[in-house]
């Protein structure tokens, strides 16, 4: 559905060390800068930072979030462990195994280093 999710930072080399850590936890290679922007490109779609175009600070959007798909729980966890120990902060529960409509769900919620909400999320499978 989606082709890229690209958000805002204000500090473009903290935000590529910040997302290369953590991408490469689901196996992303590091992202390719381009003038003001950085790029992490996979088959299924495209993840971006950017500086904004306009000249002001970046902000963050209430009520958004960017879920990151994990092959498994324990891959979620990796997922998160890496983003704190790369300056992320953690948000809502902890990770763990959360009810949804559709299943089970193991959510990892964070904020990287602008405030923005990320997710590592992993669909378990229904039994």
């Amino acid at each position: 559905m989606f082709l890229h999710v690209m958000i805002g930072t204000n500090n473009l080399s903290k935000s590529k060390a910040f997302y290369d850590a953590v991408l490469g936890t689901l196996g992303m290679p590091a992202g390719a800068v381009d003038r003001h922007r950085i790029f992490w490109r996979t088959p299924a779609g495209v993840f971006s930072v950017s500086l904004p175009i306009d000249g002001q600070p970046a902000t963050l959007g209430n009520g958004s979030t960017i879920g990151f798909a994990c092959p498994s729980a324990e891959q979620a966890d990796a997922w998160h462990a890496a983003a704190l120990a790369n300056g992320c902060t953690t948000c809502e529960d902890p990770p763990g195994v959360r009810d949804g409509a559709n299943g089970k769900l193991y959510l990892a919620y964070l904020r990287d280093p602008d405030g923005n909400k990320i997710c590592g999320l992993y669909r378990m499978p229904r039994g």
